[in-house]
């Protein structure tokens, strides 16, 4: 068998067709990884969602800071002023 010559419209033809078959193929991979990628984004979404509700609950239930301060101020304030009072 003799290699045809690069003008043979064959060989061009037989050519052409590997060469769509490779890009298929490529084509077909490329499009499973950016499904997953699409699927791993989603799923990243859902538990920062997730994470922001969780954050927001924790948030509304914790005391806030200078107000757990200014009770215990007045407790010992009222502590120090009975002591004072009892010695009297």
């Amino acid at each position: 068998m003799s290699i045809p010559t690069p003008s043979d419209p064959a060989a061009v033809a037989v050519e052409l067709e590997k060469l769509r078959g490779t890009m298929e193929t490529g084509f077909a991979r490329v499009d499973g990884s950016l499904a997953l990628l699409v699927q791993r984004g989603e799923q990243t979404d859902r538990a920062i969602a997730d994470h922001e509700t969780r954050i927001d609950a924790l948030e509304r239930a914790r005391w806030p800071l200078p107000s757990l301060v200014a009770l215990v101020a007045l407790c010992g304030l009222a502590v120090s002023l009975w002591q004072l009072a009892a010695r009297s």
